[in-house]
């Protein structure tokens, strides 16, 4: 509320230490608040609390692309352009978010392209949400990314003048309204002209960036220390404190995920989208799951059910040690894969495990060799001419024949010893 003195939230300093250490950053154990002075509806004080000459954090590198500086301010209003019945004429200024903490993240130009920058862009969104620090929703303004274009004729050193462009609140529209700003100042170069600094924003539904506001330079801003508070003072425990307690990021966990556990790349990408299936992943294994397996049925029924039931993994009612129960039961042959997948529904749908519902069902798969062989034996009978075909050379047969004694046995079969049973009665084996 204008008027209100600001208070420093100590969550977001720590939040702030957190992804700036991740980015390889200098964490500096004294920076400095300043008042940003410049007039915008969305800013009613006048000027926004941030930081300019001492930064929180400084001099890293992400992803290849050199980060300058992450630093602390305060969030604006919101300006609405569009959704009201008088859209056209009007603008809305939602200060709800007015004050919030903001983490500021200023790379180098080291990007050349509009991929290149959704490309960096998502890699940098999955770390912050990964960390906790953000929980990523662009579409709720929560993550923003305000783009500064430059072109150069080929062979000079110096960058042109930069625009800068707002409303970019999907990874696609930042790479389409790069690509067009690219193209834009190309030409207005190529025509003579001359890039105009200035603030310009994304029209997706037309297609390109449109004019919003004159850029300033840094002196226009009138930076000075904020009188109401006072420096920010890190000691080296607390900076070492939360470097020692930040969790293992993707990039690295992708690599022990397929070293470790012999998975695929594949795999690996797959299950750390997120740290809680990453975590879902170790813990099924920790509790007995064959990697492999545990990898597979993550990614395929358990993925398949959560987005069926609209929650995340986080929330799944099936825990890790439970599936890993069921891997365990397959990988012994207790279960064939048909009759795990009825089970993982039963047990999704409550709380039992997968040995109570295959002892409480009969559900045990039949691997007994006598057993099988005596349900061949009767399927053989009953289907001479299909014996006949199959030795007679319509290897094809030899499916039928399998789901056959699949039939007799009501499913439960060993299918492997079926096969191999099948092709020593039918003399192929």
């Amino acid at each position: 509320m204008p008027g209100s003195l600001p208070v420093l939230n100590r969550a977001a300093v720590d939040y702030a230490i957190r992804a700036a250490l991740a980015l390889g950053c200098t964490v500096h154990e004294t920076s400095v608040f300043a008042r940003k002075n410049y007039f915008y509806p969305d800013l009613p004080k006048g000027y926004q609390i941030s930081q300019y000459e001492l930064p929180l954090a400084t001099r890293g590198t992400f992803e290849g692309v050199r980060i300058t500086r992450v630093h602390l301010e305060e969030d604006a209003g919101k300006s609405l352009h569009e959704g009201f019945v008088d859209s056209a004429r009007k603008t809305y200024i939602d200060f709800n978010r007015t004050g919030v903490p903001l983490i500021e993240i200023v790379t180098e130009p080291d990007l050349r392209s509009g991929s290149a920058a959704a490309d960096f862009f998502t890699r940098l969104r999955e770390v912050l949400v990964w960390l906790g620090v953000n929980d990523g929703n662009m579409e709720e303004g929560s993550l923003r990314c305000d783009a500064n274009v430059s072109v150069r004729p080929a062979g000079q050193q110096a960058l042109g003048t930069k625009a800068e462009v707002k409303n970019l609140n999907s990874f696609r529209f930042l790479q389409k309204a790069l690509e067009h700003e690219i193209e834009r100042q190309i030409a207005v170069v190529r025509h003579g002209g001359r890039v105009v600094q200035e603030t310009r924003l994304w029209d997706a539904a037309a297609g390109r960036t449109v004019s919003m506001r004159s850029k300033e330079e840094a002196h226009d801003y009138r930076y000075f220390p904020d009188p109401d508070l006072p420096a920010v003072i890190l000691d080296g425990a607390r900076i070492a404190g939360i470097r020692a307690a930040m969790s293992e990021l993707p990039a690295a966990r992708r690599r022990r995920l397929a070293a470790q556990y012999a998975l695929p790349v594949y795999d690996a990408n797959q299950l750390t989208q997120s740290r809680a299936l990453a975590d879902y992943f170790e813990a099924a294994v920790r509790a007995g799951a064959p990697a492999k397996a545990a990898s597979n049925w993550i990614m395929g029924e358990l993925a398949r059910t959560l987005k069926e039931q609209g929650t995340d993994v986080s929330a799944s009612p099936l825990t890790a040690d439970r599936l890993a129960g069921l891997l365990v039961l397959i990988d012994k042959g207790t279960l064939s894969g048909s009759m795990a997948k009825d089970v993982f529904e039963k047990m999704y749908a409550t709380d039992r495990t997968a040995a109570a519902i295959v002892e409480a069902e009969g559900l045990s798969q039949i691997d007994d060799e006598g057993h099988i062989a005596a349900l061949i034996g009767e399927v053989v009978a009953a289907n001479a001419d299909a014996v006949a075909q199959y030795r007679a050379g319509k290897a094809s047969t030899f499916g039928f024949l399998v789901g056959q004694v699949m039939k007799a046995a009501k499913g439960k079969a060993n299918p492997k010893r079926v096969n191999e049973l099948l092709q020593k009665a039918l003399g192929s084996g």
